[in-house]
């Protein structure tokens, strides 16, 4: 799996001009899920991102997690993370099929739920513009198949 965690102060996920998805400070996260990608890899990325530091304590120094700054998620599914880059036209066969990557989105939302987050989220395969701004900004990849 692949996320691009940033901290934002603000994010929104919009559908043919409706928001369906919106959070103040957090983090938005864009995923994408590969073809060898199971739910134990799911669940660790899960752990990994909700226990992620990068808010600033008392000092200016990046120590404090989501959950102790009340941070919510929205989580937007992103096949183009794993687009082949090879050419100038990408190609997105490297992409987990949607039988393996729904139920893997939806498990990365459910395992953050259960964590106690409040977890906003796009529409699968959907057309969708997604906002944010950006704080600080810190942005975090995670690639769970990069050694």
């Amino acid at each position: 799996m692949r996320a691009v965690v940033t901290r934002v102060s603000s994010a929104s996920v919009a559908i043919g001009g409706e928001t369906v998805g919106e959070i103040g400070r957090g983090f938005l996260v864009l995923l994408g899920v590969g073809p060898g990608d199971t739910g134990e890899v799911c669940d660790k990325l899960a752990r990994k991102v909700c226990d992620l530091r990068v808010f600033e304590d008392e000092n200016g120094k990046m120590n404090l997690s989501l959950e102790q700054v009340g941070g919510a998620l929205l989580v937007v599914s992103q096949f183009t993370l794993y687009a082949d880059t090879s050419s100038r036209r990408p190609g997105f066969s490297g992409a987990a099929k949607p039988e393996l990557a729904v139920p893997l989105y939806e498990r990365f939302l459910d395992r953050c739920r259960q964590r106690g987050f409040r977890v906003e989220h796009g529409r699968f395969g959907a057309e969708m513009q997604v906002a944010s701004v950006n704080d600080g900004p810190v942005t975090i990849l995670f690639d769970t198949e990069a050694k």
